[in-house]
């Protein structure tokens, strides 16, 4: 399973996920100018790159037979 493409994609956009929210809990944490300049956009880039590793997740359950089989 490990070494499954799909497997390591949906892995690597968790991995994506979790950057974008520490960056954006660390910047909302300092506050400034950075937070007031990039807080929202990180939020709505790590909801996007949340929604995408779903996607993938549920895609490789569906496809290597996790649903109804």
């Amino acid at each position: 399973m490990a070494q499954d493409p799909l497997f390591l994609l949906a892995g690597g956009a968790c991995l994506l996920v979790l950057i974008v929210l520490m960056i954006g809990i660390g910047g909302f944490a300092r506050g400034g100018a950075f937070n007031r300049r990039h807080g929202n956009r990180l939020m709505r880039y790590r909801l996007a790159a949340q929604a995408v590793a779903v996607a993938l997740i549920l895609l490789f359950v569906a496809i290597r037979g996790g649903i109804g089989g």
